[in-house]
């Protein structure tokens, strides 16, 4: 039986808004009221998932639910944020209580691995939209920003790229993948890992710092423009994931990792002098830190190969409203 608005809200969320101190008055009232820590500013970030443009209408509602918290997440993660509150809106064709109780539970599962509460939301009918706001708090001052890059520094990248746009391509039809490969690529799609202890630990080390939503080279090309410089990407450097698939070539492979994102790792700069403090911090983290390019005097950002020759690419970044030609 479709639960209403109220039952909806106090069955599956009401109860995940306890468990951190902080929060003096959650879920119930007409907003919340928390308490941020000492010398502390808070960190906002906020995105919105719509069926059919952010996920595949097939996708499972748990994986829905844990995506729409990690993708917020790695926004927080990118500029150095420990995470702690969360709203969420939710706008639902109808309220069907097992498409709720997988949501609910794909949220949760990472909202808890992380120590986020809920605080707050609203829910509303119509096509399947979800957005959600996390909140995070860090040392006054302390935030990585997109606008400090510098000519001479290097550029990293986190984990490994390109197998949530080879599962996008893949259902499109593109090219096959073997089951295992599949499942492997649609987990990369589905359930991204926000890299939060290594953006607290690049606090006062990285100079700029972004997460990959976009495609590699667009949100590189964020980082270039608000620090007034440019970039310079050798392709071999790139780790790529791992996908041995007959009809994927190495070119298409190379070509996806650079331009249509749903990666979720970040992207950062910082200088040789740190080049220590980022391998340490890749081993304590249990993540891989690659460095893959410089940052240029230019204003272009490009991919060279190994002998320094440009490599033209045939793919943009993800724009929801592309520019008129």
């Amino acid at each position: 039986m479709p639960l209403s608005e109220f039952q909806l809200i106090q069955h599956y969320f009401q109860a995940h808004a306890a468990g951190r101190d902080d929060v003096v008055l959650g879920i119930g009232d007409d907003a919340a009221l928390v308490t941020p820590h000492p010398d502390c500013e808070l960190v906002l970030a906020i995105d919105t998932l719509v069926a059919g443009v952010h996920f595949p209408l097939d996708t499972d509602a748990a994986d829905i639910g844990y995506k729409l918290l990690a993708v917020n997440l790695s926004d927080l993660a990118a500029m150095g944020a420990e995470p702690s509150w969360m709203t969420l809106a939710l706008t639902l064709p109808e309220s069907d209580p097992q498409w709720l109780e997988k949501f609910s539970q794909g949220l949760f599962e990472l909202a808890d691995q992380y120590g986020v509460a809920i605080i707050g939301g609203d829910t509303t009918r119509g096509p399947l939209t979800l957005s959600l706001q996390a909140h995070g708090q860090l040392p006054g001052g302390s935030a990585l920003q997109r606008s400090g890059a510098r000519p001479g520094d290097s550029v990293f990248v986190t984990g490994v790229l390109g197998g949530a746009a080879i599962a996008l391509a893949a259902l499109q039809g593109e090219f096959e993948l073997s089951p295992d490969e599949m499942d492997h690529c649609r987990a990369r799609l589905d359930r991204p890992t926000p890299r939060l202890a290594v953006g607290q630990a690049l606090r006062g080390i990285a100079t700029a710092a972004i997460d990959i939503s976009d495609g590699l080279m667009a949100d590189l090309g964020h980082i270039a423009g608000q620090s007034g410089v440019g970039a310079e990407i050798v392709a071999d450097q790139l780790p790529l994931d791992v996908i041995e698939s007959a009809s994927l070539s190495a070119e298409r492979h190379r070509q996806l990792a650079l331009t249509v994102g749903d990666d979720y790792e970040l992207c950062f700069t910082a200088p040789d002098s740190a080049i220590e403090k980022i391998r340490a911090i890749a081993f304590s983290s249990d993540c891989s830190i690659t460095e893959i390019g410089k940052i240029t005097a230019s204003e272009s950002v490009r991919v060279v190969d190994w002998q320094g020759k440009p490599i033209e690419l045939q793919l943009d970044g993800y724009q929801h409203f592309p520019e008129q030609k």
